[in-house]
């Protein structure tokens, strides 16, 4: 599986995982896991990655909230929430992917799954989080 199918599959199952309370997560993988038919070494990235954004959501969200112009996450949709934490999720914890790619790929999501406004403001928040980075 190539790296934007998992980034999709993260995406999902970080989107399905606001549906169920912080004690279920490990329910919600199961049934996501079981839904869809991974080889071993995609699953084991996307769980890897779907825990590391959640155990860091806090964080995440805070940064998301700084930069985002007034706007409080609560506020944001759940689409545009999920895609935004798997982005920053990449662009501080995860080396092997370029800033960039994270948010080409963030606005790619956004396009295909949120709303017409959703990849400029997705486009916006990560965008000043990469220029206050540098």
């Amino acid at each position: 599986m190539n790296r934007r199918e998992l980034r999709k599959n993260v995406f999902y199952a970080v989107f399905q995982l606001y549906f169920a309370g912080e004690e279920e997560q490990e329910d919600v993988l199961r049934v996501f896991f079981k839904e869809y038919d991974f080889d071993e070494d995609s699953r084991k990235i996307i769980e890897d990655e779907v825990n590391g954004i959640m155990e860091k959501s806090e964080d995440l969200d805070s940064e998301i909230e700084i930069n985002s112009k007034g706007w409080k996450v609560s506020r944001m949709s759940k689409v545009d929430r999920a895609i935004l934490r798997v982005a920053l999720y990449e662009m501080k914890y995860m080396d092997d992917i370029p800033v960039g790619v994270a948010i080409n790929e963030a606005v790619e999501l956004a396009k295909k799954y949120s709303t017409d406004e959703s990849p400029s403001f997705i486009n916006g928040i990560l965008g000043k989080i990469a220029r206050s980075g540098e």
